[in-house]
């Protein structure tokens, strides 16, 4: 898969990789863009990577919804939307999915991409404090089934993590279900263990590191909103361990000359890149190996059933 990056595109993935449109132009071309999740790497599904990224993208895009174990009918909140995929995935499902996001940009271009499919719908919101109406969508109280939110909540900040679950909780109906999928700590974490991999805050600053919960506190704020933990899965090796091997990997290539025109020949795109490019995209690329300390996980949590 040989693909561009345009430039509203660039500067919506900006908001995760700050400073870093190098290493936007070089992963553009490997399939990653369309979706800026890690991305879910099965075994047996490996041989998928010469097609590029954005299968195992949508791999995980699939696993988080498979979560919700929703029916045809019921009604979706999508956190932190994006682009819309996951929202259109939703719709596409049969269930009446509602895409929010903080970005007016980011939703402009998800009701070009899928505003006419049926049973999806964009609006601007922030999903820490929800309004009870947006573009005439009602956002009551109990009026939702299912809430969806796929690797975004790092970017809300420890506060505004209590405070989408508190939300999540309130808009959910009796039984209803959070899926939340996110960036954990391993308990007693050394922060200094990230500066060593990433001293000059080329990934941890873009991927808000110094906020990252562990399991067990993200498990107190669920409770403590209301719901019964019934499943955290951890997602680390299948994401993130395999992700950042795949990443690492591609350092090595970028570091070579021979690398390099190998990479060149499979992406001609590439050939624009400098010698100072290199060097720039084979450090950010080194320190995602940040990444081999963190955790990522699945939550499944339920709105208790009323009496």
């Amino acid at each position: 898969m040989d693909i561009t990056i345009d430039d509203d595109r660039a500067r919506e993935i900006a908001e995760v990789y700050t400073d870093n449109h190098l290493l936007l132009r070089f992963l553009s071309q490997f399939g990653w863009g369309d979706l800026v999740n890690i991305g879910y790497y099965a075994w047996p599904t490996l041989p998928a990577l010469a097609g590029g990224l954005a299968f195992f993208q949508r791999s995980l895009v699939n696993r988080s919804i498979g979560l919700l174990d929703a029916r045809p009918g019921d009604r979706v909140i999508d956190a932190s939307c994006g682009r819309g995929w996951s929202t259109a995935e939703l719709a596409a499902r049969g269930y009446r999915a509602v895409g929010l996001d903080l970005s007016p940009e980011q939703i402009e271009r998800a009701r070009r991409r899928f505003g006419s499919r049926p049973r999806a719908s964009f609006h601007v919101a922030d999903v820490t404090a929800l309004p009870a109406r947006v573009d005439g969508t009602e956002l009551r109280d109990g009026g939702f089934d299912r809430v969806h939110c796929l690797e975004a909540a790092f970017h809300y900040g420890s506060a505004g993590r209590r405070a989408f679950l508190e939300e999540s909780h309130r808009m959910l109906r009796p039984g209803g279900r959070l899926v939340l999928v996110d960036f954990t700590l391993p308990a007693g974490t050394d922060p200094a263990e990230f500066a060593a991999a990433d001293p000059r805050h080329l990934v941890r600053t873009a991927w808000s590191f110094d906020t990252f919960e562990p399991v067990d506190r993200y498990v107190r704020f669920a409770t403590d909103a209301g719901f019964t933990v019934r499943r955290v899965l951890d997602w680390s090796r299948p994401s993130l361990r395999r992700g950042t091997a795949l990443v690492q990997a591609a350092a090595a290539l970028t570091d070579s000359t021979a690398g390099r025109a190998a990479l060149c020949a499979a992406r001609p795109r590439l050939r624009a890149f400098t010698p100072d490019d290199w060097a720039h995209l084979t450090e950010v690329l080194r320190a995602h190996r940040a990444f081999e300390k963190v955790h990522y996980a699945a939550f499944v949590l339920d709105k208790p059933a009323a009496g």
